[in-house]
Protein backbone atom coordinates (compact mmCIF):
# COMPACT_ATOMS: atom_id res chain seq x y z
CA UNK A 1 0.00 0.00 0.00
CA UNK A 2 1.49 3.31 -1.10
CA UNK A 3 1.07 6.11 1.45
CA UNK A 4 3.19 8.64 -0.42
CA UNK A 5 1.63 12.06 -0.90
CA UNK A 6 0.88 13.76 -4.19
CA UNK A 7 2.47 17.10 -5.00
CA UNK A 8 -0.73 18.87 -3.99
CA UNK A 9 -0.90 16.99 -0.70
CA UNK A 10 2.72 17.81 0.05
CA UNK A 11 1.91 21.48 -0.53
CA UNK A 12 -1.08 21.22 1.81
CA UNK A 13 1.08 19.57 4.47
CA UNK A 14 3.64 22.37 4.19
CA UNK A 15 0.93 25.03 4.37
CA UNK A 16 -0.70 23.40 7.41
CA UNK A 17 2.66 23.05 9.18
CA UNK A 18 3.51 26.69 8.53
CA UNK A 19 0.08 27.82 9.72
CA UNK A 20 0.42 25.74 12.89
CA UNK A 21 3.85 27.15 13.67
CA UNK A 22 3.03 30.78 12.92
CA UNK A 23 -0.58 31.08 14.05
CA UNK A 24 -1.44 28.25 16.44
CA UNK A 25 1.67 27.59 18.50
CA UNK A 26 2.05 31.18 19.80
CA UNK A 27 -1.46 31.04 21.28
CA UNK A 28 -1.44 27.45 22.54
CA UNK A 29 -0.34 28.17 26.10
CA UNK A 30 -2.61 31.18 26.46
CA UNK A 31 -5.80 29.46 25.35
CA UNK A 32 -5.00 26.51 27.63
CA UNK A 33 -4.52 28.76 30.65
CA UNK A 34 -7.53 30.95 29.97
CA UNK A 35 -9.82 28.11 28.89
CA UNK A 36 -10.95 30.11 25.88
CA UNK A 37 -12.11 29.00 22.49
CA UNK A 38 -9.62 29.99 19.75
CA UNK A 39 -11.97 32.27 17.82
CA UNK A 40 -9.07 33.98 16.04
CA UNK A 41 -7.55 30.64 15.15
CA UNK A 42 -10.77 29.33 13.64
CA UNK A 43 -11.34 32.49 11.61
CA UNK A 44 -7.83 32.17 10.20
CA UNK A 45 -8.40 28.49 9.47
CA UNK A 46 -11.49 29.39 7.45
CA UNK A 47 -9.61 32.05 5.52
CA UNK A 48 -6.97 29.49 4.54
CA UNK A 49 -9.58 26.92 3.52
CA UNK A 50 -8.90 24.41 6.30
CA UNK A 51 -12.48 24.43 7.66
CA UNK A 52 -13.73 22.85 4.44
CA UNK A 53 -10.66 20.88 3.46
CA UNK A 54 -12.64 17.66 2.91
CA UNK A 55 -15.65 19.26 1.18
CA UNK A 56 -16.07 19.70 -2.63
CA UNK A 57 -15.22 23.06 -4.14
CA UNK A 58 -18.80 23.55 -5.35
CA UNK A 59 -19.79 23.99 -1.70
CA UNK A 60 -16.94 26.29 -0.77
CA UNK A 61 -14.55 23.56 0.28
CA UNK A 62 -11.02 22.73 -0.79
CA UNK A 63 -12.00 19.54 -2.61
CA UNK A 64 -9.98 17.14 -0.49
CA UNK A 65 -10.91 13.95 1.31
CA UNK A 66 -10.06 11.96 4.41
CA UNK A 67 -6.31 12.15 3.79
CA UNK A 68 -6.32 15.92 3.39
CA UNK A 69 -8.32 16.22 6.61
CA UNK A 70 -5.86 13.97 8.44
CA UNK A 71 -2.88 15.95 7.14
CA UNK A 72 -4.23 19.22 8.50
CA UNK A 73 -5.36 17.81 11.85
CA UNK A 74 -2.02 16.06 12.36
CA UNK A 75 0.03 19.18 11.62
CA UNK A 76 -2.15 21.39 13.81
CA UNK A 77 -1.95 18.99 16.76
CA UNK A 78 1.84 19.03 16.69
CA UNK A 79 1.63 22.61 17.94
CA UNK A 80 -1.81 23.03 19.52
CA UNK A 81 -4.08 20.11 20.30
CA UNK A 82 -7.03 22.36 21.15
CA UNK A 83 -7.01 23.98 17.73
CA UNK A 84 -6.47 20.69 15.90
CA UNK A 85 -9.27 18.99 17.83
CA UNK A 86 -11.60 21.92 17.16
CA UNK A 87 -11.01 21.56 13.43
CA UNK A 88 -11.34 17.78 13.52
CA UNK A 89 -14.69 17.80 15.32
CA UNK A 90 -16.01 20.77 13.32
CA UNK A 91 -15.48 18.84 10.09
CA UNK A 92 -17.91 16.15 11.28
CA UNK A 93 -20.85 18.52 10.68
CA UNK A 94 -20.19 19.43 7.02
CA UNK A 95 -19.04 15.87 6.29
CA UNK A 96 -22.31 14.42 7.62
CA UNK A 97 -24.41 16.99 5.76
CA UNK A 98 -22.47 16.31 2.56
CA UNK A 99 -23.08 12.56 2.85
CA UNK A 100 -26.74 12.60 3.86
CA UNK A 101 -28.15 16.05 3.07
CA UNK A 102 -30.52 17.10 0.33
CA UNK A 103 -29.39 19.41 -2.45
CA UNK A 104 -31.06 22.33 -0.70
CA UNK A 105 -29.45 21.50 2.66
CA UNK A 106 -26.00 21.25 1.10
CA UNK A 107 -26.38 24.52 -0.78
CA UNK A 108 -27.60 26.35 2.31
CA UNK A 109 -25.32 25.03 5.04
CA UNK A 110 -22.06 23.78 3.53
CA UNK A 111 -20.76 27.17 2.26
CA UNK A 112 -21.35 28.59 5.74
CA UNK A 113 -19.37 25.78 7.35
CA UNK A 114 -16.53 25.94 4.84
CA UNK A 115 -15.58 29.34 3.49
CA UNK A 116 -18.11 31.15 5.70
CA UNK A 117 -16.18 30.49 8.90
CA UNK A 118 -19.22 29.20 10.79
CA UNK A 119 -18.38 26.59 13.43
CA UNK A 120 -20.19 23.28 13.27
CA UNK A 121 -20.89 20.71 15.98
CA UNK A 122 -22.05 17.10 16.22
CA UNK A 123 -24.39 16.30 19.10
CA UNK A 124 -25.07 12.68 19.95
CA UNK A 125 -23.84 12.16 23.54
CA UNK A 126 -26.21 12.55 26.47
CA UNK A 127 -25.93 11.95 30.23
CA UNK A 128 -27.52 8.53 29.70
CA UNK A 129 -25.99 7.88 26.28
CA UNK A 130 -22.21 7.95 26.22
CA UNK A 131 -20.59 4.65 25.35
CA UNK A 132 -24.14 3.33 24.86
CA UNK A 133 -25.23 5.58 22.01
CA UNK A 134 -28.51 3.67 21.88
CA UNK A 135 -29.46 5.33 25.17
CA UNK A 136 -30.42 8.66 23.57
CA UNK A 137 -33.44 10.18 25.32
CA UNK A 138 -33.83 13.45 23.41
CA UNK A 139 -37.16 13.35 21.57
CA UNK A 140 -38.37 14.90 18.33
CA UNK A 141 -42.15 15.16 17.97
CA UNK A 142 -43.71 16.26 14.69
CA UNK A 143 -46.07 19.25 14.80
CA UNK A 144 -48.31 18.94 11.76
CA UNK A 145 -49.74 22.45 12.23
CA UNK A 146 -46.36 24.14 11.70
CA UNK A 147 -44.52 21.39 9.78
CA UNK A 148 -41.83 21.37 12.46
CA UNK A 149 -40.24 18.89 14.82
CA UNK A 150 -40.17 19.87 18.49
CA UNK A 151 -36.99 18.68 20.20
CA UNK A 152 -36.67 18.20 23.94
CA UNK A 153 -33.66 16.87 25.78
CA UNK A 154 -30.12 17.53 26.94
CA UNK A 155 -26.84 16.78 25.19
CA UNK A 156 -23.50 16.73 27.01
CA UNK A 157 -19.77 16.81 26.23
CA UNK A 158 -20.40 18.54 22.89
CA UNK A 159 -17.20 19.95 21.41
CA UNK A 160 -17.82 23.52 20.29
CA UNK A 161 -21.43 23.31 21.48
CA UNK A 162 -21.33 26.71 23.15
CA UNK A 163 -20.07 28.43 20.00
CA UNK A 164 -21.38 26.45 17.03
CA UNK A 165 -24.05 28.06 14.87
CA UNK A 166 -24.91 24.94 12.86
CA UNK A 167 -25.26 21.58 14.61
CA UNK A 168 -26.14 18.04 13.62
CA UNK A 169 -28.31 16.77 16.49
CA UNK A 170 -29.70 13.27 17.00
CA UNK A 171 -33.08 12.64 18.60
CA UNK A 172 -35.68 9.89 18.92
CA UNK A 173 -38.58 10.29 16.49
CA UNK A 174 -40.05 6.94 17.56
CA UNK A 175 -38.57 6.06 20.97
CA UNK A 176 -40.38 2.71 21.21
CA UNK A 177 -38.31 1.46 18.25
CA UNK A 178 -34.99 1.99 20.04
CA UNK A 179 -32.08 2.55 17.67
CA UNK A 180 -34.44 2.11 14.75
CA UNK A 181 -36.36 5.19 15.86
CA UNK A 182 -33.50 7.71 15.88
CA UNK A 183 -33.29 10.60 13.40
CA UNK A 184 -30.85 13.42 12.69
CA UNK A 185 -31.56 17.13 12.33
CA UNK A 186 -29.67 20.22 11.21
CA UNK A 187 -30.23 22.73 14.00
CA UNK A 188 -29.30 26.40 13.92
CA UNK A 189 -28.31 28.17 17.10
CA UNK A 190 -30.95 30.82 16.36
CA UNK A 191 -33.82 28.33 16.47
CA UNK A 192 -36.36 28.91 19.21
CA UNK A 193 -35.78 26.68 22.23
CA UNK A 194 -32.07 26.07 21.65
CA UNK A 195 -29.52 27.03 24.29
CA UNK A 196 -26.27 25.81 25.77
CA UNK A 197 -25.78 25.03 29.43
CA UNK A 198 -22.67 24.25 31.43
CA UNK A 199 -19.24 24.61 29.83
CA UNK A 200 -17.10 21.81 31.22
CA UNK A 201 -13.89 22.48 33.17
CA UNK A 202 -11.70 19.76 31.70
CA UNK A 203 -8.32 18.28 32.53
CA UNK A 204 -6.96 19.11 29.06
CA UNK A 205 -7.89 20.45 25.63
CA UNK A 206 -8.96 23.56 27.48
CA UNK A 207 -8.99 25.72 24.37
CA UNK A 208 -11.61 23.46 22.79
CA UNK A 209 -14.81 24.21 24.65
CA UNK A 210 -17.00 21.28 25.66
CA UNK A 211 -20.56 22.19 26.51
CA UNK A 212 -23.98 20.96 27.51
CA UNK A 213 -26.84 21.65 25.08
CA UNK A 214 -30.37 22.29 26.30
CA UNK A 215 -33.33 21.74 23.98
CA UNK A 216 -36.62 22.98 25.41
CA UNK A 217 -39.40 22.82 22.83
CA UNK A 218 -36.76 23.59 20.22
CA UNK A 219 -38.56 24.08 16.92
CA UNK A 220 -36.80 22.65 13.88
CA UNK A 221 -38.34 22.86 10.39
CA UNK A 222 -39.24 19.42 9.06
CA UNK A 223 -37.12 20.15 6.00
CA UNK A 224 -34.09 20.20 8.33
CA UNK A 225 -34.33 16.49 9.01
CA UNK A 226 -31.03 15.07 7.78
CA UNK A 227 -31.40 11.86 5.80
CA UNK A 228 -34.44 9.64 6.21
CA UNK A 229 -36.63 9.43 9.28
CA UNK A 230 -35.56 6.79 11.79
CA UNK A 231 -32.23 6.22 10.01
CA UNK A 232 -30.18 8.38 12.36
CA UNK A 233 -28.42 5.63 14.30
CA UNK A 234 -26.63 4.26 11.25
CA UNK A 235 -25.66 7.79 10.26
CA UNK A 236 -24.25 8.42 13.72
CA UNK A 237 -22.19 5.23 13.70
CA UNK A 238 -20.79 6.05 10.26
CA UNK A 239 -19.89 9.55 11.40
CA UNK A 240 -18.14 8.13 14.46
CA UNK A 241 -15.94 5.96 12.23
CA UNK A 242 -14.75 9.10 10.47
CA UNK A 243 -14.35 10.92 13.78
CA UNK A 244 -12.17 8.11 15.13
CA UNK A 245 -9.83 8.45 12.18
CA UNK A 246 -9.70 12.16 13.02
CA UNK A 247 -8.81 11.41 16.64
CA UNK A 248 -6.08 9.05 15.42
CA UNK A 249 -4.65 11.94 13.39
CA UNK A 250 -4.83 14.17 16.47
CA UNK A 251 -2.94 11.58 18.50
CA UNK A 252 -0.27 11.08 15.84
CA UNK A 253 0.29 14.83 15.63
CA UNK A 254 0.59 15.07 19.41
CA UNK A 255 3.13 12.22 19.49
CA UNK A 256 5.17 13.77 16.67
CA UNK A 257 5.19 17.13 18.42
CA UNK A 258 6.36 15.56 21.67
CA UNK A 259 9.09 13.60 19.88
CA UNK A 260 10.37 16.77 18.21
CA UNK A 261 10.57 18.53 21.57
CA UNK A 262 12.35 15.56 23.16
CA UNK A 263 14.96 15.32 20.39
CA UNK A 264 15.66 19.05 20.60
CA UNK A 265 15.90 19.10 24.40
CA UNK A 266 18.11 16.02 24.53
CA UNK A 267 20.59 17.64 22.16
CA UNK A 268 20.71 20.89 24.18
CA UNK A 269 20.59 19.64 27.75
CA UNK A 270 24.09 18.98 29.11
CA UNK A 271 24.68 16.71 32.10
CA UNK A 272 27.90 15.01 33.19
CA UNK A 273 29.78 17.08 30.62
CA UNK A 274 27.86 16.01 27.52
CA UNK A 275 24.41 16.33 25.89
CA UNK A 276 22.01 13.82 27.37
CA UNK A 277 21.30 12.44 23.90
CA UNK A 278 24.70 10.74 24.23
CA UNK A 279 23.35 8.65 27.11
CA UNK A 280 22.19 5.19 26.08
CA UNK A 281 19.07 5.34 28.23
CA UNK A 282 17.90 8.52 26.48
CA UNK A 283 18.77 7.08 23.07
CA UNK A 284 16.63 4.05 23.81
CA UNK A 285 13.74 6.26 24.86
CA UNK A 286 13.99 8.21 21.60
CA UNK A 287 14.21 5.02 19.55
CA UNK A 288 11.09 3.63 21.23
CA UNK A 289 9.21 6.90 20.74
CA UNK A 290 10.12 7.12 17.06
CA UNK A 291 9.16 3.51 16.37
CA UNK A 292 5.79 3.77 18.10
CA UNK A 293 4.99 7.07 16.41
CA UNK A 294 5.76 5.72 12.95
CA UNK A 295 3.72 2.58 13.64
CA UNK A 296 0.81 4.73 14.81
CA UNK A 297 1.00 6.89 11.71
CA UNK A 298 0.98 3.84 9.46
CA UNK A 299 -2.13 2.51 11.20
CA UNK A 300 -3.79 5.93 10.94
CA UNK A 301 -3.03 6.09 7.21
CA UNK A 302 -4.37 2.58 6.79
CA UNK A 303 -7.65 3.79 8.30
CA UNK A 304 -7.64 6.83 6.02
CA UNK A 305 -7.15 4.53 3.02
CA UNK A 306 -10.02 2.33 4.20
CA UNK A 307 -12.25 5.37 4.70
CA UNK A 308 -11.68 6.42 1.12
CA UNK A 309 -12.03 2.97 -0.47
CA UNK A 310 -14.47 0.96 1.66
CA UNK A 311 -18.16 1.28 2.44
CA UNK A 312 -17.58 0.41 6.10
CA UNK A 313 -14.26 0.81 7.87
CA UNK A 314 -15.19 0.48 11.53
CA UNK A 315 -12.45 -2.04 12.29
CA UNK A 316 -9.69 0.02 10.69
CA UNK A 317 -10.93 3.19 12.41
CA UNK A 318 -11.10 1.51 15.81
CA UNK A 319 -7.63 -0.05 15.49
CA UNK A 320 -6.17 3.31 14.50
CA UNK A 321 -7.85 5.20 17.32
CA UNK A 322 -6.92 2.57 19.92
CA UNK A 323 -3.25 2.35 19.03
CA UNK A 324 -2.66 6.00 18.12
CA UNK A 325 -4.23 7.31 21.33
CA UNK A 326 -2.22 4.91 23.47
CA UNK A 327 0.91 5.87 21.57
CA UNK A 328 0.29 9.60 22.08
CA UNK A 329 0.04 9.14 25.84
CA UNK A 330 3.13 6.91 25.99
CA UNK A 331 5.30 9.10 23.75
CA UNK A 332 4.34 12.31 25.55
CA UNK A 333 5.06 10.60 28.85
CA UNK A 334 8.56 9.62 27.72
CA UNK A 335 9.18 13.10 26.31
CA UNK A 336 8.20 14.57 29.65
CA UNK A 337 10.50 12.10 31.40
CA UNK A 338 13.41 13.16 29.19
CA UNK A 339 12.77 16.77 30.17
CA UNK A 340 12.88 15.80 33.85
CA UNK A 341 11.66 18.49 36.24
CA UNK A 342 11.30 21.01 33.43
CA UNK A 343 8.81 18.79 31.65
CA UNK A 344 6.56 18.87 34.71
CA UNK A 345 6.51 22.66 34.81
CA UNK A 346 3.51 24.54 33.46
CA UNK A 347 5.82 26.85 31.51
CA UNK A 348 6.84 24.01 29.21
CA UNK A 349 4.43 22.65 26.54
CA UNK A 350 4.79 18.99 27.51
CA UNK A 351 2.76 19.44 30.68
CA UNK A 352 -0.12 20.70 28.52
CA UNK A 353 0.41 18.02 25.88
CA UNK A 354 0.33 15.29 28.53
CA UNK A 355 -3.11 16.45 29.67
CA UNK A 356 -4.32 16.90 26.11
CA UNK A 357 -3.17 13.46 24.94
CA UNK A 358 -5.26 11.63 27.53
CA UNK A 359 -8.56 12.70 26.02
CA UNK A 360 -7.78 10.91 22.75
CA UNK A 361 -8.24 7.66 24.69
CA UNK A 362 -11.70 8.74 25.82
CA UNK A 363 -13.72 10.78 23.37
CA UNK A 364 -15.38 9.44 20.20
CA UNK A 365 -15.42 6.08 21.97
CA UNK A 366 -13.14 4.95 24.78
CA UNK A 367 -10.27 2.54 24.20
CA UNK A 368 -12.44 -0.17 25.72
CA UNK A 369 -15.12 0.46 23.10
CA UNK A 370 -12.52 0.22 20.33
CA UNK A 371 -11.37 -3.14 21.70
CA UNK A 372 -14.99 -4.31 21.69
CA UNK A 373 -15.45 -3.28 18.05
CA UNK A 374 -12.21 -4.99 17.02
CA UNK A 375 -12.82 -8.18 18.99
CA UNK A 376 -16.30 -8.62 17.53
CA UNK A 377 -14.71 -9.01 14.11
CA UNK A 378 -12.64 -11.89 15.46
CA UNK A 379 -15.01 -13.70 17.81
CA UNK A 380 -17.88 -15.25 15.89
Amino acid sequence: MDFSLTKEQEMLKKLAAQFAEEELEPMAQEIDEQHVFPVENFAKMAKQGFTGVNIPEEYGGAGGGQLEKAICVEEFCKKCMSSGATLSIHLMAPETILKHGTKEQKEKYLPQLTKGGVLGAFALTEPSAGTDAAGVRTTAVYDEATDEYILNGTKCFITGGSRADILVIFAMTEPKLGTKGMSAFIVERAFEGFDHGKIENKMGLNGSETAELVLEDCRVPAKNMLGKKNKGFGMAMGALDSARVGVAAQAVGCAEGALELAVQYASERVQFGKPINRLQGIQWYLAEMKTKTEAAKALMLNAVYAAETKKRYSIEASMAKLFCSQTAREVVNLALQIHGGYGYMHDYPLERMYRDAKLTEIYEGTSEVQKLVISRSLVK
